[in-house]
């Protein structure tokens, strides 16, 4: 194996193509707006905990409504947050579709399948190296993880997005619960991604992220 190839795998030291650049950044922060809309879902503007609220706001304007009848004004507002959710979700969906058309049109030796092969290739000498090579291989096992719950995520959010499909309702049920799990999965993979990215720039890669912006190697 030649130094270029030991000394591109050894430090993380990878080029990245324009399309996975655009992908790996719109798809960040498609995400994070996601989680944005789920917080807001959730604390901010969950029904229940705003019936009081427009009460209030009403009588102060000298309108006087039931319960019943803020609790439909405050589901409303509810509503229309999840439905953005669901929107943004058809994004998702299709920034995943993208991701599996890219790996096809990848150059070669920018194909997750080559990386990997060429890590599970390489023949360590040293302790640092085989330190190298696993972390190596245990990111990139990480990534696949990652995509593999993304998928489970984007296909349990359409089946719960076309509820109005009668031969989706039997597994309707059981695909909320999956979603609803599998988000958890997807913050801790974030958290986990950015301590580690975070913990290897200011380490022994630096660099990472600026070669996920510029897309070329580092000079070592």
């Amino acid at each position: 194996m030649s130094s270029t190839t030991n000394a591109t795998f050894s430090s993380f030291n990878e080029a990245h193509s324009l399309a996975l650049r655009v992908w790996h950044w719109t798809t960040f922060a498609v995400i994070t707006f996601t989680i944005i809309l789920v917080l807001m879902g959730t604390f901010m503007f969950k029904t229940r905990e705003n019936i009081g609220m427009v009460q209030e706001q009403l009588e102060r304007k000298g309108a006087t409504v039931t319960a019943d009848q803020a609790r439909a004004v405050s589901h409303e507002y509810s509503d229309k947050i999840w439905m953005l959710h669901k929107y943004v979700g058809y994004g998702l969906a299709f920034l995943l579709l993208c991701r599996i058309i890219l790996e096809g049109t990848q150059p070669g030796e920018e194909k997750f399948k080559a990386k990997i092969k060429q890590a599970l290739g390489f023949q360590a000498k040293t302790e640092s190296q085989k330190d190298d090579q696993k972390l190596y291989l245990y990111v990139k096992r990480g990534y696949l993880l990652f995509y593999v719950i993304f998928l489970v995520m984007a296909l349990s959010g359409l089946v719960l997005a076309f509820e109005d499909i009668k031969a989706l309702d039997p597994i309707h049920d059981f695909m909320k619960d999956v979603h609803k799990f599998t988000q958890y999965l997807i913050y801790t993979y974030i958290l986990l991604h950015l301590i580690g990215v975070i913990r290897e720039e200011i380490g022994k890669h630096p660099g990472i992220i600026s070669g996920m912006i510029h897309g070329k190697k580092r000079t070592l």
